[in-house]
Protein backbone atom coordinates (compact mmCIF):
# COMPACT_ATOMS: atom_id res chain seq x y z
CA UNK A 1 0.00 0.00 0.00
CA UNK A 2 1.33 2.68 -1.07
CA UNK A 3 0.92 6.71 0.71
CA UNK A 4 2.78 8.98 -1.05
CA UNK A 5 5.26 9.77 1.25
CA UNK A 6 8.38 10.66 -1.13
CA UNK A 7 5.73 12.49 -3.65
CA UNK A 8 8.17 15.38 -6.05
CA UNK A 9 11.08 14.16 -4.09
CA UNK A 10 14.32 12.95 -5.94
CA UNK A 11 16.71 11.20 -4.61
CA UNK A 12 20.69 8.98 -5.53
CA UNK A 13 20.47 5.45 -4.72
CA UNK A 14 23.75 3.78 -4.11
CA UNK A 15 24.29 -0.76 -3.87
CA UNK A 16 21.63 -1.56 -5.82
CA UNK A 17 23.12 -5.18 -7.31
CA UNK A 18 20.30 -7.53 -7.78
CA UNK A 19 16.84 -8.60 -6.25
CA UNK A 20 18.42 -9.69 -3.07
CA UNK A 21 20.17 -6.14 -2.11
CA UNK A 22 18.70 -3.87 0.13
CA UNK A 23 19.18 -1.12 -1.73
CA UNK A 24 17.04 -2.77 -4.63
CA UNK A 25 14.45 -3.09 -2.37
CA UNK A 26 14.68 0.31 -1.18
CA UNK A 27 15.03 1.65 -4.89
CA UNK A 28 11.38 -0.12 -5.71
CA UNK A 29 9.36 1.11 -2.71
CA UNK A 30 10.74 4.95 -3.16
CA UNK A 31 8.91 4.86 -6.85
CA UNK A 32 6.44 3.12 -5.25
CA UNK A 33 6.11 6.05 -3.03
CA UNK A 34 5.99 9.03 -5.81
CA UNK A 35 10.08 9.23 -5.94
CA UNK A 36 12.41 10.23 -8.95
CA UNK A 37 15.42 8.20 -8.48
CA UNK A 38 18.91 7.86 -10.27
CA UNK A 39 20.79 4.32 -9.38
CA UNK A 40 24.21 3.94 -9.47
CA UNK A 41 27.20 1.41 -8.64
CA UNK A 42 30.44 0.55 -9.77
CA UNK A 43 31.01 -0.87 -13.49
CA UNK A 44 32.01 -4.07 -12.45
CA UNK A 45 28.69 -4.66 -10.10
CA UNK A 46 26.64 -3.24 -12.91
CA UNK A 47 27.96 -5.72 -14.92
CA UNK A 48 27.44 -8.61 -12.76
CA UNK A 49 24.09 -7.66 -11.40
CA UNK A 50 21.07 -7.13 -12.63
CA UNK A 51 20.82 -3.62 -12.22
CA UNK A 52 20.58 -2.52 -15.69
CA UNK A 53 16.94 -4.62 -16.01
CA UNK A 54 15.94 -2.62 -13.05
CA UNK A 55 16.64 0.76 -14.13
CA UNK A 56 15.52 0.09 -18.08
CA UNK A 57 12.13 -1.38 -16.93
CA UNK A 58 11.45 1.71 -14.77
CA UNK A 59 12.93 4.44 -17.03
CA UNK A 60 15.59 5.50 -14.60
CA UNK A 61 19.33 6.75 -15.40
CA UNK A 62 22.06 4.42 -13.81
CA UNK A 63 24.94 6.27 -13.60
CA UNK A 64 28.50 3.98 -12.80
CA UNK A 65 30.80 5.51 -10.31
CA UNK A 66 32.96 3.79 -8.04
CA UNK A 67 32.41 5.49 -4.31
CA UNK A 68 35.60 5.71 -3.46
CA UNK A 69 36.49 8.17 -6.44
CA UNK A 70 35.61 11.47 -5.32
CA UNK A 71 36.02 11.76 -9.28
CA UNK A 72 33.59 9.61 -10.22
CA UNK A 73 31.29 11.11 -7.21
CA UNK A 74 31.31 14.73 -8.64
CA UNK A 75 30.27 13.45 -12.36
CA UNK A 76 27.69 11.32 -10.68
CA UNK A 77 26.41 14.59 -7.97
CA UNK A 78 26.16 16.72 -11.43
CA UNK A 79 24.51 14.47 -14.00
CA UNK A 80 21.96 13.62 -11.38
CA UNK A 81 21.26 17.47 -10.76
CA UNK A 82 21.12 17.77 -14.31
CA UNK A 83 18.78 14.85 -15.13
CA UNK A 84 16.24 16.59 -11.64
CA UNK A 85 16.40 19.59 -13.14
CA UNK A 86 17.78 21.09 -9.89
CA UNK A 87 18.90 19.84 -6.33
CA UNK A 88 17.91 15.98 -4.78
CA UNK A 89 16.14 15.09 -1.60
CA UNK A 90 18.06 12.13 -0.31
CA UNK A 91 20.76 9.68 -0.73
CA UNK A 92 20.82 6.11 0.09
CA UNK A 93 24.42 4.60 1.08
CA UNK A 94 24.47 0.47 0.85
CA UNK A 95 27.83 -0.14 0.15
CA UNK A 96 30.18 -2.85 1.82
CA UNK A 97 32.69 -4.86 1.03
CA UNK A 98 35.48 -6.85 2.76
CA UNK A 99 38.47 -8.93 1.19
CA UNK A 100 39.53 -10.21 4.42
CA UNK A 101 36.18 -11.70 4.88
CA UNK A 102 35.90 -13.07 1.36
CA UNK A 103 39.50 -14.26 1.65
CA UNK A 104 38.38 -16.13 5.14
CA UNK A 105 41.16 -13.89 7.20
CA UNK A 106 40.46 -14.30 10.83
CA UNK A 107 40.63 -10.76 12.65
CA UNK A 108 43.68 -11.87 14.29
CA UNK A 109 45.73 -12.19 11.10
CA UNK A 110 44.04 -9.76 9.17
CA UNK A 111 45.74 -8.51 5.80
CA UNK A 112 45.88 -4.65 6.09
CA UNK A 113 45.90 -3.79 2.36
CA UNK A 114 42.36 -5.36 2.80
CA UNK A 115 41.77 -4.10 5.67
CA UNK A 116 42.40 -0.37 3.94
CA UNK A 117 40.05 -1.24 0.99
CA UNK A 118 37.32 -2.55 3.74
CA UNK A 119 37.61 1.09 5.59
CA UNK A 120 37.53 2.81 1.86
CA UNK A 121 34.88 1.09 0.58
CA UNK A 122 32.40 0.27 3.48
CA UNK A 123 32.84 3.19 5.31
CA UNK A 124 35.37 6.34 4.21
CA UNK A 125 33.18 5.95 0.81
CA UNK A 126 30.17 8.01 2.66
CA UNK A 127 32.05 10.69 3.82
CA UNK A 128 33.18 11.15 -0.07
CA UNK A 129 29.43 11.22 -0.62
CA UNK A 130 28.61 13.43 1.89
CA UNK A 131 31.36 16.06 1.42
CA UNK A 132 31.32 15.55 -2.47
CA UNK A 133 27.11 16.36 -2.16
CA UNK A 134 27.87 19.00 0.59
CA UNK A 135 30.87 20.97 -1.87
CA UNK A 136 28.41 21.02 -4.72
CA UNK A 137 25.16 22.21 -2.90
CA UNK A 138 23.67 19.61 -4.67
CA UNK A 139 20.81 19.13 -1.70
CA UNK A 140 17.77 20.66 -1.24
CA UNK A 141 17.33 22.24 2.70
CA UNK A 142 15.58 19.70 5.08
CA UNK A 143 17.04 16.37 3.02
CA UNK A 144 17.88 13.16 4.52
CA UNK A 145 20.78 11.18 4.17
CA UNK A 146 20.55 7.66 5.07
CA UNK A 147 23.71 4.72 5.50
CA UNK A 148 22.79 1.07 6.28
CA UNK A 149 24.77 -0.25 9.15
CA UNK A 150 24.83 -3.34 11.40
CA UNK A 151 24.88 -3.98 15.33
CA UNK A 152 28.50 -5.11 14.92
CA UNK A 153 29.49 -1.49 15.58
CA UNK A 154 28.42 -2.30 18.95
CA UNK A 155 28.91 -5.84 19.72
CA UNK A 156 31.40 -8.75 19.07
CA UNK A 157 29.99 -10.52 16.47
CA UNK A 158 31.60 -14.08 15.33
CA UNK A 159 33.24 -14.11 11.97
CA UNK A 160 31.93 -10.09 10.80
CA UNK A 161 35.38 -9.21 10.90
CA UNK A 162 37.19 -6.48 9.97
CA UNK A 163 33.71 -5.05 8.77
CA UNK A 164 32.26 -4.60 12.14
CA UNK A 165 35.38 -1.54 12.27
CA UNK A 166 33.85 -0.27 9.37
CA UNK A 167 30.44 0.15 10.52
CA UNK A 168 31.61 1.89 13.66
CA UNK A 169 33.47 4.22 11.31
CA UNK A 170 30.27 4.87 9.03
CA UNK A 171 28.02 5.44 12.12
CA UNK A 172 31.00 8.42 13.72
CA UNK A 173 30.95 10.09 10.29
CA UNK A 174 27.22 9.92 10.01
CA UNK A 175 27.15 11.97 13.79
CA UNK A 176 30.32 14.20 13.19
CA UNK A 177 28.93 14.96 9.12
CA UNK A 178 25.22 15.37 10.54
CA UNK A 179 26.65 18.43 13.12
CA UNK A 180 27.85 20.40 10.06
CA UNK A 181 25.31 19.33 7.27
CA UNK A 182 22.48 19.97 9.44
CA UNK A 183 23.64 23.21 11.06
CA UNK A 184 24.62 24.78 7.64
CA UNK A 185 22.10 23.35 5.52
CA UNK A 186 19.26 21.50 7.53
CA UNK A 187 20.16 17.80 6.09
CA UNK A 188 19.66 15.23 8.42
CA UNK A 189 22.48 12.20 8.23
CA UNK A 190 21.37 8.92 9.85
CA UNK A 191 22.28 5.06 9.78
CA UNK A 192 20.13 1.80 10.42
CA UNK A 193 21.52 -0.90 11.95
CA UNK A 194 19.19 -3.54 10.35
CA UNK A 195 18.48 -7.39 11.09
CA UNK A 196 20.81 -9.86 9.63
CA UNK A 197 19.71 -10.22 5.62
CA UNK A 198 19.94 -12.36 3.21
CA UNK A 199 21.57 -10.43 0.54
CA UNK A 200 24.30 -11.25 -1.85
CA UNK A 201 26.95 -9.34 0.35
CA UNK A 202 25.56 -11.20 3.91
CA UNK A 203 25.15 -14.62 1.93
CA UNK A 204 29.89 -14.41 1.56
CA UNK A 205 29.95 -13.91 5.61
CA UNK A 206 30.64 -17.52 7.60
CA UNK A 207 27.95 -18.89 9.41
CA UNK A 208 25.43 -16.29 8.02
CA UNK A 209 22.69 -18.82 8.30
CA UNK A 210 22.74 -19.27 12.01
CA UNK A 211 23.29 -15.62 12.29
CA UNK A 212 20.17 -14.93 10.97
CA UNK A 213 18.37 -17.78 13.02
CA UNK A 214 19.96 -16.78 16.53
CA UNK A 215 19.49 -13.27 15.45
CA UNK A 216 15.30 -13.96 14.83
CA UNK A 217 14.99 -16.72 18.37
CA UNK A 218 16.76 -13.60 20.04
CA UNK A 219 14.59 -11.07 18.56
CA UNK A 220 10.97 -10.79 20.07
CA UNK A 221 9.35 -9.74 16.74
CA UNK A 222 11.68 -11.84 14.90
CA UNK A 223 14.11 -10.46 12.30
CA UNK A 224 13.18 -7.51 9.85
CA UNK A 225 13.23 -8.10 6.47
CA UNK A 226 14.59 -6.58 3.04
CA UNK A 227 11.02 -5.01 2.31
CA UNK A 228 10.53 -3.96 5.80
CA UNK A 229 13.85 -2.02 5.61
CA UNK A 230 13.02 -0.06 2.59
CA UNK A 231 9.78 1.14 4.54
CA UNK A 232 11.81 2.04 7.07
CA UNK A 233 14.00 3.70 4.92
CA UNK A 234 11.39 5.64 3.14
CA UNK A 235 10.08 7.24 6.40
CA UNK A 236 13.90 8.39 7.07
CA UNK A 237 13.48 10.03 3.41
CA UNK A 238 10.01 11.40 4.13
CA UNK A 239 9.17 14.87 5.67
CA UNK A 240 7.71 13.21 8.40
CA UNK A 241 11.32 12.40 10.21
CA UNK A 242 12.52 16.37 9.54
CA UNK A 243 13.92 16.50 13.09
CA UNK A 244 15.43 12.73 13.56
CA UNK A 245 19.08 13.28 12.76
CA UNK A 246 22.51 11.89 13.87
CA UNK A 247 21.03 8.56 15.05
CA UNK A 248 22.10 5.02 14.29
CA UNK A 249 18.38 3.70 14.12
CA UNK A 250 17.82 -0.06 15.27
CA UNK A 251 15.54 -1.81 12.83
CA UNK A 252 15.93 -5.31 14.11
CA UNK A 253 12.66 -6.35 15.78
CA UNK A 254 13.85 -5.84 19.28
CA UNK A 255 17.49 -7.43 19.07
CA UNK A 256 19.85 -4.89 19.78
CA UNK A 257 17.97 -4.45 23.61
CA UNK A 258 18.42 -8.45 24.50
CA UNK A 259 20.40 -10.32 26.74
CA UNK A 260 18.59 -13.92 26.32
CA UNK A 261 15.43 -14.62 25.16
CA UNK A 262 13.49 -18.48 25.58
CA UNK A 263 13.95 -19.51 22.10
CA UNK A 264 17.58 -18.50 21.98
CA UNK A 265 17.66 -20.68 25.54
CA UNK A 266 15.59 -23.70 24.60
CA UNK A 267 17.47 -23.95 21.32
CA UNK A 268 20.87 -23.74 23.41
CA UNK A 269 19.29 -26.07 25.79
CA UNK A 270 19.05 -28.67 23.41
CA UNK A 271 22.38 -28.82 22.55
CA UNK A 272 23.10 -30.36 26.11
CA UNK A 273 20.03 -33.18 25.09
CA UNK A 274 23.06 -35.87 24.21
CA UNK A 275 26.05 -34.69 25.73
CA UNK A 276 27.93 -36.53 28.51
CA UNK A 277 29.83 -33.87 28.99
CA UNK A 278 26.80 -31.52 30.71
Amino acid sequence: MAYNLLKGKKGIIFGALNDMSLAWKIAEKCIEEGAEIVLTNTPLSIRMGGVQEFAAKHNIPLIPADATSVEDLTNLVNQSVEHFGGKFDFILHSIGMSLNVRKKKPYDDLDYDFLQKTLDISAISFHKVLQTTKKLDAMNEWGSIVALSYVAAQRTMYEYNDMADAKAVLESIARSFGYIYGRERKIRINTISQSPTLTTAGNGIKGFDSLVDFADRMSPLGNATADECADYCITLFSDLTRKVTMQNLFHDGGFSSMGMSCRAMHQYNKSFENDDNK
